[in-house]
């Protein structure tokens, strides 16, 4: 398993300039939802130093990764090439955590655009300290099949989920989702965090539930088994939100 930023998409180039470049559709991918949501994609995707190529297959960020879009057969081709890091620098050590964040987000970029193109997500997220075993290994999802594969699983949260295998790279895992979703499937990634010295000097490991069109009683089912997970194998982790 590697981890590549690089995804092909079932859409058009110009389908997925429309989702990097109109802030509320960046908002139904980009990260979970959270007070500061807005703010960090409009740093991001929206700042100053933002350069757009001429014939919207190139975008650099603010920070100066680079989102690549190519036609291919199937689709785009969006890949991300991160900026040189000077790796003497304080913000070395935020490198893989950097790049793990826009594997995941390459991936909510595909699932929005192929599963939800026009859709309102609604998340669930938590994060919770490394120790022995991760997250995925005590979810029981160590032994999913390839991408693209059917599946069925009894979490240790004690649900019971199918769907499909979206993807595996070395420390995540995405699976759509079916009763994530009212119509179609919804997005369950469970992905492994690096160790950073004096921030996670353990590691740890974040979870992002992506819902569609769920009413309110079935979110907070949802909502208590995966708290319940957490208070059983994380007692002084933060609340999910």
């Amino acid at each position: 398993m590697t981890n590549n930023l690089s995804v092909v998409i079932n859409a058009d180039a110009p389908q997925v300039w429309t989702m990097l470049r109109e802030p509320s559709k960046v908002a139904q991918w980009h990260g979970w939802e959270a007070d500061d949501l807005d703010a960090e994609i409009k740093e991001i995707y929206f700042s100053s130093d933002v350069v757009e190529a001429p014939d919207h297959t190139s975008l650099t960020t603010h920070g100066g990764d680079v989102f690549d879009l190519k036609p291919v057969p199937g689709g785009t081709q969006v890949s991300v090439t991160r900026a040189a890091l000077d790796h003497n620098s304080e913000w070395a050590a935020w490198d893989e955590d950097i790049t793990q964040g826009w594997l995941t987000f390459l991936q909510q970029l595909r699932f929005a655009l192929e599963r939800h193109p026009h859709g309102r997500r609604h998340t669930l997220f938590f994060q919770v300290p490394g120790g022995p075993g991760s997250a995925i290994e005590k979810l029981g999802l160590s032994d999913v099949p390839k991408p693209g594969e059917n599946y069925e699983k009894t979490l240790g949260t004690g649900e019971e989920i199918a769907g499909k295998v979206l993807y595996r790279s070395n420390h995540q895992v995405g699976l759509t989702v079916h009763d994530y979703a009212e119509h179609g499937d919804g997005l369950l990634i469970v992905a492994d965090q690096p160790v950073i010295d004096d921030v996670r000097p353990e590691g740890g490991s974040m979870v992002i539930i992506s819902t569609y069109d769920l009413g309110a009683s079935r979110l907070e089912s949802i909502r208590a088994l995966w708290e319940g997970w957490m208070a059983e194998n994380y007692p002084t982790s933060a609340p999910l939100h």
